[in-house]
């Protein structure tokens, strides 16, 4: 490796391409991170992951959301919401993470460049500087491709960034409408959906799958679909846009969006979100032999690897789940497997985790999966109203489910919906990754009164289930 420039280059400083440069310098490889944007951190620190997450947060404290259950449905911690106050707390998180991440690449001498990157060939790239002031080519004997998505934008809608706007966009909104219109009911459609339905916003979700979010188990989907009505969501499932048209008249400037069996919506504002393309149009693929699908997202083998062997792709460029915590153990297992050192991990064990209101997580296998290979199996349940910490936080609502094998017993599964899913789900994930039964949870004494009870309520269900 040493006839070249550098061991590694990466290209994209979000999770996958952060990971995967600081396990190359711990493995005391020449490192090289290119980032085209002013700043690191990529989509997930700058307009994605941790800003629709703070932004949450700040809804779900300025709403009094939380508190609803025992101080009532007009219970809110500030009257009259607006934009700046969800920006004050998301702007502060972001220029604090931007800074977490520098501080790392930097203590881990991970070299940053300002610029564009690009391939010459399979082992040249070209390092375009962010200020348009010249470039300059460099060697690599592998290179990981972390370069994300956008949102996927169809050129017949009417994109205005204001009235009719794409996620991206959902931070420089001057103020909070009154009705907004979410068409695409993907991860992110469903997070903004009842993000803003917590707001008060009346809310109507458009989408042509009939069913939301086919990959997580359907009795916690449908709990969702039913806290969402409880909520003033109207779902059009089922049903295709077949235009988007800005008007005025005299109530204002509106959205009318034809559904393509000949219903018609009327909103303030509508939110785009039918999925990401990936972010691969300007890093001349075609000089290292490389393809993408029609959605610019590239193929990979179990390592991560192209079809050029000592190039990877890691994140979201690749597809599902693209998740932040998946990205980034794809780009360290690909930085490892890059220089010949064993490392592993387990896909089938990697958690989702949903920041809708309530969230959703889950790990392992659900009911639909099991029933189609043909696996027997039982299930048991545990609502929070039952558990003395459900009702000292006022969630009524969540529900934490367990799925086992009929025979053996071991745990096949965890899926939660309700307050902290996304932290609670780590306990199931561990007896899974162990091939536990679920045993394991009656003769675990956990703290009293926390939601982890759940998981031993749910076993006795189960158990009982069984007769």
């Amino acid at each position: 490796m040493t006839s070249y420039d550098y061991d590694l280059v990466v290209m994209g400083s979000g999770p996958a391409g952060q990971r995967a440069a600081i396990q190359g310098a711990k493995l005391n490889r020449r490192v090289l991170l290119a980032e085209r944007k002013a700043v690191v951190g990529g989509v997930c620190i700058n307009t994605g992951t941790i800003p629709s997450k703070t932004l949450r947060e700040a809804v779900l404290h300025l709403s009094g959301y939380r508190e609803r259950n025992i101080y009532g449905a007009s219970y809110q911690v500030k009257q009259n919401i607006t934009i700046q106050d969800l920006h004050f707390r998301t702007d502060h998180v972001i220029r604090h993470e931007i800074d977490v991440t520098r501080h790392q690449l930097q203590r881990n001498r991970v070299e940053v460049a300002a610029a564009s990157a690009s391939f010459v060939d399979a082992h040249t790239v070209r390092l375009a500087a962010a200020d348009g002031r010249g470039h300059r080519d460099i060697t690599t004997a592998a290179a990981v491709i972390a370069t994300g998505t956008h949102c996927t934008k169809d050129g017949h809608i009417p994109f205005d960034g204001k009235s009719v706007f794409i996620s991206d966009d959902v931070l420089t909104l001057d103020k909070l409408p009154r009705t907004m219109a979410v068409i695409g009911a993907g991860v992110i459609g469903i997070e903004y959906a009842t993000m803003f339905a917590t707001l008060g916003v009346r809310i109507t979700l458009v989408d042509k799958r009939d069913r939301l979010l086919s990959f997580v188990d359907r009795e916690i989907m449908d709990a969702l679909a039913y806290h969402m009505h409880q909520n003033r969501v109207t779902l059009r499932l089922g049903e295709e846009v077949s235009g988007v048209e800005p008007i005025t008249d005299d109530k204002g400037s509106r959205v009318k969006i034809s559904l393509a069996s000949g219903k018609q919506i009327i909103t303030e504002k509508a939110l785009y979100s039918i999925g990401r393309t990936g972010a691969t149009d300007q890093i001349n693929l075609g000089a290292a032999g490389i393809k993408t699908d029609d959605r610019g997202r590239l193929k990979v083998n179990a390592s991560y690897q192209t079809e050029v062997p000592h190039i990877y792709a890691v994140g979201d460029v690749i597809g599902f789940p693209s998740l932040a915590s998946t990205s980034m153990e794809q780009g360290r297992l690909a930085a490892c497997h890059a220089f010949n050192v064993e490392a592993k991990s387990v896909p089938a064990l990697f958690p989702y985790g949903i920041y809708t209101i309530p969230e959703i997580s889950t790990v392992g296998r659900n009911e639909e999966e099991l029933t189609q290979e043909g696996v027997p199996y039982e299930i048991g349940k545990a609502n929070y109203r039952e558990i003395a910490r459900g009702q000292i936080i006022g969630d009524s609502t969540g529900l934490l489910k367990l799925i086992f094998h009929l025979e053996t017993r071991e745990l096949l599964g965890v899926h939660i919906i309700g307050e902290g899913a996304s932290e609670l789900i780590h306990i199931g994930q561990a007896v899974l990754a162990h091939k536990g039964p679920i045993d394991y949870f009656v003769n675990t004494v956990f703290n009293y009164p926390t939601l982890a009870e759940c998981y031993k309520v749910a076993a006795f269900d189960g158990i009982n289930r069984m007769g």
